[in-house]
């Protein structure tokens, strides 16, 4: 996959991302001296680098290897052969005379040591800049060791860390998907698309789509083998969870195999009830056998109120020091809006939420559940989050990621 102007416009400019309209960092280009959110390859590496059971390898500079693996926490309930960071170790040397013949043997020595299902070969700034042919080696490779070997063309220059997210994605579309068949369908198999089992949280979900009697047929890409990937394109359905790294995947998928997409969150307990009635709304369109649906929709509506009431048993002791308690939430894409529903299923009232990385309907889906006196903030520096806090008096601020904050008693989570 070669990465031209037009590829990159084409991933920039996606209709069906309705954070087109604003000016988001996924959405335009680099700016000089101005931070983009983290590179495309490690974007990339957040889209493919879950996959538990295959080698990914860094063609570029040891120290490229280091923020993927330091800062992801994806988990995996079998091979954890992803977890270590393979690299060809770029010299002063391959700057001057090239890379190809290191990066092939690379390849071969990983295939002969770990068996891999497949081999990932990540482009970095500066394999990509001096004209390393990645793709002819990955194919070169591919004949001799008899084993997948792909290349993700995300090298860091390229945009932003939400541009790699969709190149990844677009290489485990042309690449992966469709490439192998399960060794068995039914009418209740899902794809779970844009979840990546952060801290196992994939692990509290599953049990109940079983439950219901529903089939997780692959998941993209948390916890997965790369068998699993390969056969997604049979799955009845796709539950989409981050609208803004995977909608364009949902939306391939759809056109090329003719599976429909819902776009849910599992954070919650209000949104997990939605999805799966929405999960088994949208199956029983494509079922039409009327006793089969009933089954469904029946199993459906008696897991939700067995789980509902064993949580709040679980959450009794708790709710009496939440309720009335109020938040500054600072997340981004979906985490936005789904945190506010899940603090209110706590009793709990968030006054102002961040809108970072956020499409034209998650935005509005904030708007929504703040309400009138709520506050959407685009300014997430620590310094603009502490002034609001000190504004508002909120009891807890909430945050997606590392924010220095000193001198002040209040509670900050992260």
């Amino acid at each position: 996959m070669k990465n031209t102007q037009v590829t990159i416009n084409e991933s920039l400019s996606e209709t069906v991302c309705k954070s087109n309209q604003k000016k988001l960092t996924c959405t335009k280009p680099p700016q000089p001296g101005s931070t983009q959110g983290n590179c495309p390859f490690d974007g990339a590496m957040v889209s493919v680098g879950a996959i538990t059971d295959a080698v990914h390898l860094v063609h570029g500079a040891v120290s490229c290897t280091h923020n993927p693996w330091a800062t992801h926490g994806s988990l995996s309930s079998g091979s954890e052969l992803y977890q270590t960071a393979f690299t060809t170790d770029f010299s002063e040397g391959n700057i001057v005379f090239g890379g190809e013949k290191k990066l092939y043997k690379a390849i071969v020595d990983v295939a002969n040591r770990y068996h891999p299902a497949a081999i990932f070969v990540y482009a970095t700034c500066l394999s990509a800049l001096i004209g390393d042919d990645i793709d002819s080696v990955c194919k070169l490779a591919t004949q001799k060791i008899n084993i997948p070997v792909i290349y993700v063309n995300a090298p860091g220059f390229l945009g932003s860390k939400n541009l790699g997210n969709r190149i990844g994605n677009e290489t485990l579309l042309n690449a992966v998907i469709g490439t192998a068949e399960p060794e068995f369908i039914t009418p209740f198999d899902i794809n779970i698309v844009g979840d990546y089992n952060v801290a196992g949280e994939t692990w509290n979900i599953l049990p109940l789509f079983t439950k219901m009697g529903i089939r997780v047929l692959s998941k993209i890409t948390g916890d997965a083998r790369y068998l699993e990937v390969c056969y997604a394109h049979r799955a009845k359905l796709n539950v989409v969870l981050c609208s803004n790294v995977a909608i364009q995947m949902a939306q391939t998928m759809e056109e090329r195999y003719g599976i429909p997409y819902i776009e849910e969150s599992f954070y919650g307990a209000t949104n997990l009830n939605n999805c799966l009635q929405n999960v088994a709304a949208k199956l029983s369109i494509s079922l039409g056998d009327s006793v089969v649906v009933h089954e469904l929709q029946e199993r459906t509506e008696k897991l939700i109120a067995q789980e509902n009431a064993a949580l709040d048993i679980a959450l009794a002791p708790y709710l009496a020091d939440l309720k009335g308690k109020r938040i500054l939430l600072s997340t981004g894409g979906v985490k936005s809006w789904s945190l506010i529903l899940a603090a209110q299923d706590l009793g709990m009232e968030v006054i102002a939420a961040t809108d970072g990385k956020t499409t034209q309907e998650e935005k509005a889906k904030i708007k929504q559940y703040l309400g009138e006196d709520g506050m959407i903030l685009s300014d997430t520096t620590p310094q603009a989050l502490l002034k609001v806090l000190n504004q508002t008096k909120a009891d807890v601020l909430i945050a997606g990621a590392e924010i220095n904050i000193q001198h002040s008693k209040r509670k900050f989570l992260f």
